[in-house]
């Protein structure tokens, strides 16, 4: 894999670019970006590095109408892609989607579907963003600390200054840690427990965030997100040619 594309100023092919890229001249980026060469060198990193700002690839600045914010990629082989929450076709579903896929059978009824693979979200401006976007192989939140934070909290604050509201959905103490980079007089923010397994049970069912967010975009004269997934999913392209 060639390490040309983990270039210090990582181009991103849409409206985030003029966003992000002050952030790429900072100090804590480019200690972040020596970081990343080392690691990706030395240790199994996920996602693979033409993957790390799928995002926001998928997701122009300008188009996010809801904001799903997760912590950092999954850890395990062949999982993370890019988007909070999301993997690939053929990857078994993780436990917290499997979690995510009940409340949203609750909510709206519909059915879950066989793979994990959330495309379809993002590409109807669903910003599925973890706040650390790389991790080691088998070690979760190895990647903390290291920057990353930084600048997806720059991110998400430039969301919320954006003169069209943002639905915000927080699940979990660390996505709701970030509610201070969110002005909540300007934009809709909907918290409740984590779907993991280990707190889904305490808020999480039965909490409606997928009905709530539609209710939101409708009163925003947005159009609502349909979140049935398609039965069978395909692999998107990562970039625009």
């Amino acid at each position: 894999m060639k390490l040309e594309v983990l270039g210090m100023k990582p181009f991103i092919h849409n409206d985030w670019w003029p966003v992000l890229e002050p952030e790429f001249e900072k100090a804590y980026y480019r200690n972040l970006h020596a970081f990343l060469i080392q690691e990706y060198q030395t240790q199994q990193i996920h996602p693979d590095m033409f993957h790390i700002f799928e995002a926001f690839e998928w997701t122009p600045f300008s188009q996010v109408k809801v904001v799903i914010l997760g912590q950092d990629p999954y850890h395990e082989p062949n999982q993370a892609h890019g988007l909070s929450f999301s993997v690939l076709p053929g990857v078994r579903i993780p436990p917290s989607l499997q979690n995510i896929y009940k409340e949203l059978q609750s909510d709206l009824g519909i059915a879950p579907v066989n793979h994990g693979y959330l495309e379809k979200w993002a590409k109807q401006g669903v910003l599925l963003l973890n706040s650390v976007l790389t991790v080691r192989n088998g070690q979760a939140f190895s990647h903390k600390g290291k920057g990353w934070e930084q600048l997806t909290d720059a991110a998400i604050h430039q969301l919320s200054l954006r003169p069209t509201p943002v639905v915000f959905i927080l699940w979990g103490r660390a996505a709701q840690s970030k509610i201070k980079l969110i002005d909540t007089k300007a934009n809709i923010v909907i918290q409740s427990a984590h779907p993991s397994p280990l707190s889904a049970h305490r808020g999480f069912f039965g909490s409606k965030p997928f009905s709530k967010t539609n209710i939101a975009l409708t009163s925003l004269g947005e159009a609502p997100i349909d979140w049935q997934l398609p039965q069978h999913a395909e692999v998107a392209e990562t970039q625009p040619k």
